[in-house]
């Protein structure tokens, strides 16, 4: 990779300086019940209150905000589009907007309606494909030739990691004492910044990944020491994560992640459950992954030593009527 395009502590602290009163610092929450059941200390980082709904608008803000600082006084004039499942096309659209940038989004066409009107309600344009990653890039280059507009990669792109980044940098602020953090992983942007901030910081404390059993190429991968990839999205419940690993985040997960843990579907509807009766916090069910790692067996025996441990919620849109659905079973 090259050196000016990674990513490092000191590209985080810049995305912080570049989020610093455009994104929500949100907040951390605890519950005695959660303590509980998981045998010691959770402190929640509610990502699901961010603007956009989901982390994923400090790496879009973050990643605009550069592009449009680099090319002068005319952002109505720039376009940038992504393929999403779609909180990333949400916050690239809010974050766009904001900027006065036009936004096209690539969606699976079984994205959730919620996440679909999230984007529209930005003023993006959308265009939808099947739900495989060569459909998405194939959708992406049309849309590239056709307007001109900047890729921006949800997965890969320095700037949208680093954004991602900031989560970990609040957290060392917000909790004393920190041992370890778990937090779901997708295309893998946010472990891999939260990693970079946290390691370089503090290495002794322990950063954790966490996917559904039937989407676990991160996990694979982590055990194999390579990046293995599906040829075709995997259908999980937890829709933001029927996705593969960015190469670009890979390279830094493979460095500084402990470990990577996977959990039944009924294990993140129970989280998502348990999240909305104790905390009265609607997530969806990729925010809903992190708590069913830090509930399960698996993380009980293997992150041994960790009393304090922070679990991000990274999102919390979810259709009204899964949700329900979900919260009933």
């Amino acid at each position: 990779m090259d050196a000016n395009n990674s990513v490092t502590l000191k590209t985080v602290q810049n995305a912080a300086d570049t989020l610093s009163g455009h994104v929500v610092m949100t907040p951390v929450q605890t519950d005695e019940t959660l303590d509980q059941l998981s045998g010691r200390r959770l402190f929640f980082k509610c990502e699901n209150l961010q603007k956009s709904g989901a982390f994923k608008f400090r790496g879009a803000y973050n990643a605009v905000s550069r592009l449009v600082s680099s090319n002068g006084p005319t952002p109505h004039q720039l376009q940038v589009v992504a393929g999403s499942t779609g909180n990333y096309a949400c916050a690239l659209a809010m974050a766009a907007k904001l900027h006065g940038v036009t936004a096209h989004a690539i969606m699976p066409d079984n994205s959730p309606e919620c996440k679909k009107r999230g984007m529209l309600s930005h003023g993006a344009n959308l265009t939808l494909c099947e739900p495989a990653e060569q459909d998405i890039a194939r959708a992406v280059k049309q849309v590239q030739n056709a307007t001109g507009a900047v890729f921006i990669s949800g997965a890969d792109h320095p700037d949208v990691i680093a954004g991602h980044g900031t989560v970990g940098l609040e957290l060392l602020r917000q909790v004393p004492n920190l041992d370890a953090v778990v937090m779901p992983v997708g295309t893998g942007g946010m472990l891999a910044g939260v990693s970079v901030a946290i390691k370089s910081t503090c290495p002794e404390i322990r950063v954790y990944g966490a996917e559904p059993e039937v989407a676990n190429g991160a996990a694979m991968s982590l055990r194999k020491g390579e990046r293995l990839i599906f040829s075709r999205f995997p259908q999980s419940i937890a829709d933001g994560l029927n996705v593969n690993i960015g190469a670009v985040p890979w390279t830094y997960i493979r460095s500084n992640v402990d470990d990577i843990f996977t959990v039944s579907e009924d294990e993140i509807k129970n989280a998502m459950r348990l999240v909305w009766e104790r905390m009265q916090f609607v997530v969806e069910p990729s925010g809903a992954v992190g708590v069913a790692a830090a509930l399960s067996d698996s993380f009980k025996a293997r992150a041994v030593g960790c009393r304090n441990v922070a679990v991000i919620l990274s999102g919390g849109n979810v259709d009204p009527d899964k949700l329900s659905e979900i919260l009933q079973m």
